[in-house]
């Protein structure tokens, strides 16, 4: 048992770590990934497994680490949910790029969004021009939304999440 217990540990060290390094390195990381980024994240995956496993490869050491990080996973999410200053915490704001078809160069700068990031976003939502952006963000799972000039903004973030927990049951 002193073994599970070392695994427990071990697990809970790596997923702090893993929360950590990734809120030190931005949101965009999460979204956007190049081919660098899918080589990073398989080679930290392999340093970090027997980290949490130790000499211990069998099936009932594997399934002990996966469920350390799936409960804690679970207990951040509650968390996140129930406590907005601990979900501020863990989790970075949206940002602006755009608005008005004015980009915000310092933040840009900050969150190392090239211009043709900015523009591939664009041209995804069939916009060609900035003057045409009413709003672009980057949101906190690092995705840019854009708004284009001609669509309405009546519906907020807050009445879409209402929407979608009333759509899930969840009141």
């Amino acid at each position: 048992m002193n073994e599970y217990l070392a695994i427990i540990l071990r697990s809970s060290a790596v997923y702090f770590f893993m929360v950590i390094a990734l809120r030190l390195f931005g949101k965009k990381e999460l979204s956007q990934l190049n081919t660098a980024d899918v080589i990073l994240i398989l080679l930290i995956s392999n340093s970090v497994q027997n980290a949490m496993v130790g000499n211990d490869t069998s099936l009932w050491g594997g399934l002990a680490a996966a469920s350390v990080l799936f409960s804690i996973n679970f207990i951040l999410k509650k968390l996140m949910y129930k406590y907005p200053r601990f979900s501020d915490f863990m989790q970075e704001k949206p940002e602006i790029l755009i608005h008005d078809g004015n980009l915000d160069f310092k933040t840009l700068s900050k969150l190392n969004i090239t211009s043709d990031e900015l523009k591939e976003a664009m041209r995804e939502h069939g916009i060609e021009y900035f003057k045409d952006v009413k709003l672009a963000m980057l949101e906190i799972d690092g995705n840019i939304s854009i708004i284009s000039g001609n669509q309405n903004l009546k519906q907020t973030y807050h009445k879409r999440k209402h929407i979608h927990k009333s759509l899930s049951g969840i009141n």
